[in-house]
């Protein structure tokens, strides 16, 4: 009897058309996008070698990246960057997340299911603190590294991105494990969570935090949405008393403006505006507020707003 193995005409004729169509579905369906966010940068080679073992795991991947410019050990920009993008992706997408300061100490890596059916594998360190509040948690799993480790990594302790979380990513986001064989399942209050400053409205007051600035241009965004200050009937050219604070110290205090782009005001004039996201926003047109005013942003920055009569 000839062992020589079917050709493809020949594989395509025994299952059919339809057989075939079925197989490449459920191939398809099987995989879900992964995506990798880090404090790494791009001038070394440790974002290839997570893509490396990613694909690795599964050639047919989809792989992309949400950013790998996260200021180093800045959880709380990583966990704001999360919240910016993610909503954007399908239900089933894999996030590997890697601002990880406190790697191959006693901090966990966990694997988080939200109730919009998104995976995000990391650190349990603060960076799923927006993701948590603003979609929910649906389960918190702790990876068995004996199972979910890249092979052969045992004795690495500071590449957990690598060796853990885009190992496990990408067995999770190719359909090779489920959510429960992730590890064991941990309650969900065990969640590290950062403190900040919530947006908040009373009255003729609102406050809210300054949660990250527009890099490229110096704009100061806030955690303030636009349907909390819909009760306020902002028309353009409405005046904003500003005043930002870092802990209990005032940083800065500003009139300014309501406006629906930058051109409303004269070049170098402050402004308050809604960003991409409908959130209250502070910018100087064609120049950088954050500089001018010495404005971080952060968990310990906030901002009180007021309208003027």
């Amino acid at each position: 009897m000839s062992t020589t193995p079917p050709t493809f005409l020949q594989a395509l004729k025994r299952i059919g058309i339809g057989g075939l169509l079925s197989l490449t579905l459920l191939s398809a369906q099987a995989r879900t996008p992964l995506v990798l966010m880090t404090d790494f940068g791009q001038v070394d080679g440790a974002v290839s070698a997570m893509r490396g073992v990613a694909f690795g795991v599964d050639g047919g991947l989809n792989v992309s990246d949400l950013t790998h410019q996260i200021p180093g050990y800045d959880i709380w920009t990583g966990a704001y960057r999360l919240y910016q993008t993610t909503n954007y992706w399908p239900s089933g997408t894999v996030f590997v997340t890697v601002v990880d300061p406190g790697v191959g100490t006693e901090r966990k890596s966990v694997v988080l299911k939200t109730r919009s059916g998104q995976f995000y594998v990391g650190p349990n360190n603060g960076l799923y603190t927006l993701i948590a509040e603003r979609d929910g948690v649906e389960a918190l799993r702790e990876i068995d590294e004996k199972v979910n480790r890249l092979p052969g990594s045992g004795e690495s302790y500071t590449f957990h991105g690598r060796d853990v979380y885009a190992y496990t990513g990408a067995r999770l986001a190719s359909g090779q494990i489920s959510f429960d064989q992730v590890g064991p399942a941990l309650d969900a209050t065990s969640l590290v969570r950062i403190a900040y400053q919530p947006a908040t409205l009373q009255d003729t007051q609102a406050q809210g935090n300054i949660p990250v600035l527009d890099d490229n241009y110096g704009n100061v965004w806030t955690n303030i949405p636009k349907s909390m200050l819909n009760a306020w009937q902002l028309k353009v050219g409405d005046r904003l008393a500003l005043r930002i604070f870092k802990g209990s110290r005032l940083v800065a205090r500003v009139i300014a403006p309501f406006a629906n782009s930058f051109g409303d005001v004269p070049p170098g004039k402050p402004l308050a505006y809604f960003n991409s996201l409908m959130n209250l926003s502070v910018a100087l047109n064609q120049g950088n507020f954050a500089k001018v005013y010495k404005v971080e942003s952060g968990a310990d920055w906030r901002i009180e707003v007021r309208k003027r009569r």
